[in-house]
């Protein structure tokens, strides 16, 4: 249900800025993080191989303790950034300790 549920809309200039930090030409980590706990970060990424990409990861942790409404309303902006950005490595995490590059290097060996 979460999935299909609008609250908002997401402002044309973080869709600009997204689409512009999506082709940049650094080959350095980096990171855009919003005020509601979501990150967008591209992550120089060696795989077993040899090859190296640059994957969009966007990392978001929900928000511990909220009443149920406001669970719905912190996922369905979650979706809606998401499908707006057009980003396919979603990841979620419980505890911000928790976020390490070995944890992130884990979460991308599924996608190959």
């Amino acid at each position: 249900m979460s999935e299909s549920l609008v609250v908002c809309d997401v402002d044309e200039e973080l869709v600009d800025k997204l689409k512009k930090f999506r082709f940049r030409k650094e080959t350095n980590n980096a990171a855009i993080i919003t005020p509601g706990t979501f990150i967008v970060y591209s992550y120089k990424y060696q795989h077993d191989d040899g090859r190296v990409s640059y994957p969009l990861c966007f990392i978001f942790s929900s928000p511990v303790g909220c009443r149920p409404e406001q669970q719905m309303m912190y996922a369905g902006s979650k979706n809606k950034l998401v499908q707006t950005a057009e980003l396919s490595k979603v990841f979620e995490i419980r505890n911000t300790e928790d976020l390490t590059e070995e944890w992130l290097r884990e979460k991308l060996g599924f996608f190959g």
